[in-house]
């Protein structure tokens, strides 16, 4: 059945069903599934607003339509670029149910982004974060496992969240993840995380799990799993307790991670592996973070930093 842009009734059906096929073909978070809805709404709101019937009609000029419709209004590249995201994967989709012939994306290409390095946590900042939880009580025992584990291993919020006790070997200091499209890797942890996390299962999760069943890792109060939203405001907590001057987020650690064992010689393919990227280019913005924090430190300790260009020593 060919979906109607101009019937809300058709369309929302059709959204439905390729939120099922996100979450069950690419495991995707409940964030992911909620822009990429928002995202295709307001292409769908354009579409009706060009008297634009079925998806079949549109062609790789009304994408670029709508692309200047959006950079007119103010949107920023990066959010325009999110959108084009959730389009291309949306049209893969009505392609594989043959409800439409062809993707008028595969030509388009995203505005360029201006790069920006990503910010991260001096070492003595995430040493200060990690150790402002009270580890006298479980939930202190609980959210010092978690941000011992978010730095010593770089995962995702939606990863940490989604442990299982199974998925840990404290022995070996590793964990089994399952990551973006349901991709496994195995990832380490150093001996502070392993040491926090033996203290939260023997003695903090036994008090939250209460007469629980559930095998999640981390439990909130009530003895269920806990949300990728209260990991978050932990964060936020404990960032206000270290005495951090700026807000502290899951991807903020992350991007601490992969800086700090570069900064340590660490290889960038192993990196890559640590942080479950596909692509080596996505783990290579690190370097160049690397080498950023490289040059500060150079130019703020070398006696001979400052020389004005052209002055060779001799």
């Amino acid at each position: 059945m060919i979906p109607f842009v101009q019937s809300k009734e058709s369309t929302e059906g059709l959204l439905r069903t390729y939120v099922r096929y996100l979450r069950a073909e690419h495991n995707a978070s409940a964030y992911t599934v909620r822009n990429y809805v928002h995202d295709l709404r307001h292409f769908i709101d354009f579409l009706r607003k060009q008297k634009v019937t079925t998806f079949e009609e549109v062609d790789r000029h009304m994408v670029r339509r709508y692309i200047a419709s959006l950079l007119e209004t103010g949107f920023e590249k990066t959010s325009v670029a999110r959108k084009l995201s959730a389009l291309r994967s949306f049209y893969r989709y009505l392609i594989r149910e043959n409800l439409v012939s062809s993707n008028p994306l595969a030509s388009v290409s995203s505005p360029k982004l201006d790069q920006r390095l990503p910010s991260f946590l001096s070492g003595e900042e995430a040493v200060h974060l990690v150790e402002a939880p009270d580890a006298e009580t479980p939930l202190g025992q609980r959210d010092r496992a978690m941000l011992e584990l978010l730095y010593a291993s770089g995962l995702r919020a939606s990863e940490v969240v989604g442990l299982d006790i199974a998925n840990v070997n404290l022995e070996a200091r590793e964990i089994r993840v399952w990551g973006k499209g349901n991709k496994e890797r195995m990832v380490l942890m150093g001996k502070p995380a392993a040491s926090a996390l033996d203290v939260y299962l023997r003695q903090g999760r036994p008090q939250l799990v209460g007469r629980s069943a559930t095998e999640a890792l981390f439990l909130n109060r009530y003895g269920r799993r806990l949300s990728q939203r209260s990991l978050q405001k932990a964060l936020a907590k404990y960032s206000i307790r270290a005495g951090l001057d700026r807000k502290v987020h899951p991807h903020l650690v992350r991007h601490s991670f992969a800086t700090h064992l570069l900064d340590g010689g660490a290889d960038l393919r192993v990196v890559q592996e640590l942080l479950g990227h596909a692509r080596l280019s996505s783990t290579q913005i690190y370097t160049h973070v690397s080498q950023t924090q490289a040059r500060k430190v150079y130019l703020a300790a070398h006696p001979r930093a400052e020389k004005e260009e052209g002055d060779d020593d001799q």
